[in-house]
């Protein structure tokens, strides 16, 4: 097939990573015509947007014999580099996946738009109507990682909440995003709106990446989704404001009241259900007091799943035989595997597993099963990550399991937004008044 992105030239930098004059010009070139197709959405009605979201979702299932096959691409590509299972799994897209992605698209139809909302508003004393209303970001930039579902959703989160989006999202998906991406803007088009709402840079490598980083005023606002070293990267080189997602090195607590059946369920589900994703459970604490209980079953069937378990010696004292153990190191405690392994730790109190999680945290998600009420809420006013999960398991923090649609991402910073980035997220506001002749005395 002949894509949009073809004839995009080879990206250039002068020799120190940095992009080349042409790559530069290119970059902001194609900001430039996301500014002025967002203008489109300016005036657009929910109607339009969530009419635009449809068309989109049937334009991806229409393609997903195309999607698929480039997938296959990508993934051979993968397993010939090395990549790790967790991240094939990230990567790998099939007809149903296809389908659950174009689902997300009409989910989010289905929501409310932020656009317009009024935070607040009031009438002064001096008779000026105040209010404070929810508008859309202009250009949003995406940076990401081997994550080809990630261009569809940053897509219809931009597009709901009013936005142009640019995308670059790395050379793992390049066949994949491709296909993806023309696959949209054929759909945009279709609808009698500009294709330059949605589009990529991957064209561009690496400079392409730093050059939109640094196109400040051309683009809005810039999130990074992917492993610590691209987070690191974009935060320390951007001179356009960014929000930054966060690396999940969550944690579940199993406390001394847990109920054991349940609290050997969650674990398995935060841990196994799906290993690459950010929030899967990378350490296990364990309450003293419970371990003999919950510890025999929670490590055979862990083991039985295939999880590697980096485990301390109190863990190994409560192992079956039939269980292999590797022996944790304080790097264990540190690590966002990504991957069919988990580190376990008993401790002697509440207070010990708060320790142990404000310690290695990376602050996205953490989980205490319980049944002591005042346990639970000191774990929940105690801890500062973005999302506390009480008897849940750490799955859920994703934007479609909250009732937010898709996501940008989970956002691990306190700036504006914060957990999963949803519509709302990618608005920001302004305050428009109305006085009839009124001068400032």
């Amino acid at each position: 097939m002949t894509t949009t992105y073809e004839s995009t030239p080879a990206p250039t930098h002068d020799g120190s990573g940095r992009p080349g004059d042409d790559v530069v010009a290119a970059v902001r070139d194609v900001a430039r015509n996301a500014q002025v197709a967002s203008r489109t959405l300016a005036t657009a009605t929910r109607a339009t947007k969530d009419a635009l979201l449809h068309a989109l979702a049937d334009a991806l299932v229409a393609a997903d014999e195309e999607i698929v096959a480039a997938n296959a691409d990508d993934l051979e590509r993968g397993r010939d580099a090395g990549m790790a299972e967790g991240l094939l799994d990230r990567l790998a897209l099939t007809p149903e996946r296809v389908a659950a992605i174009a689902g997300a698209l009409r989910e989010l139809a289905g929501l409310p738009d932020p656009v317009g909302e009024v935070v607040r508003g009031q009438t002064l004393p001096n008779g000026l109507r105040v209010r404070q209303l929810r508008v859309p970001m202009g250009v949003v930039g995406m940076i990401y990682e081997a994550r080809p579902n990630v261009t569809v959703d940053a897509a219809g989160l931009a597009l709901k909440s009013g936005n142009a989006v640019v995308l670059r999202g790395g050379s793992a998906a390049a066949s994949s995003n491709t296909v993806i991406v023309d696959v949209m803007r054929r759909a945009l088009e279709a609808e009698g709106l500009p294709a330059d709402l949605v589009q990529s840079i991957d064209g561009f490598g690496r400079p392409g990446g730093v050059a939109l980083m640094q196109a400040r005023g051309l683009v809005d606002l810039l999130v990074p989704r992917g492993g610590a070293d691209l987070i690191r990267t974009v935060v320390e080189q951007s001179t356009v404001p960014v929000i930054e997602t966060g690396t999940g090195n969550v944690h579940v607590y199993v406390d001394a009241t847990a109920d054991v059946a349940s609290a050997v369920e969650i674990v398995m589900n935060a841990k196994t259900q799906r290993v690459g994703v950010c929030n899967a459970a990378e350490t296990l604490l364990v309450h003293a007091d419970v371990a003999d209980r919950f510890l025999p079953a929670a490590l055979a069937a862990l083991g039985g799943a295939g999880v590697v378990l980096h485990a301390d010696d109190r863990t190994v004292s409560h192992a079956p035989e039939t269980v292999e153990i590797v022996p944790a190191t304080e790097d264990d405690w540190a690590t966002e595997y990504l991957a069919a392994e988990l580190a376990v730790r008993v401790v002697d109190s509440l207070d010990e597993a708060i320790e142990h999680i404000r310690t290695w945290t990376s602050g996205h998600t953490e989980a205490i099963v319980t049944q002591d009420l005042a346990a639970s809420e000191r774990f929940v006013a105690e801890l500062d990550s973005a999302a506390i999960m009480v008897n849940a398991s750490t799955r859920f923090t994703d934007g479609g399991q909250l009732g937010m649609g898709a996501e940008v991402g989970i956002s691990t910073q306190k700036l504006h937004a914060r957990g999963p980035m949803g519509l709302a997220e990618l608005t920001t506001t302004k305050w428009v008044v109305h006085g009839d002749g009124h001068v400032r005395p």
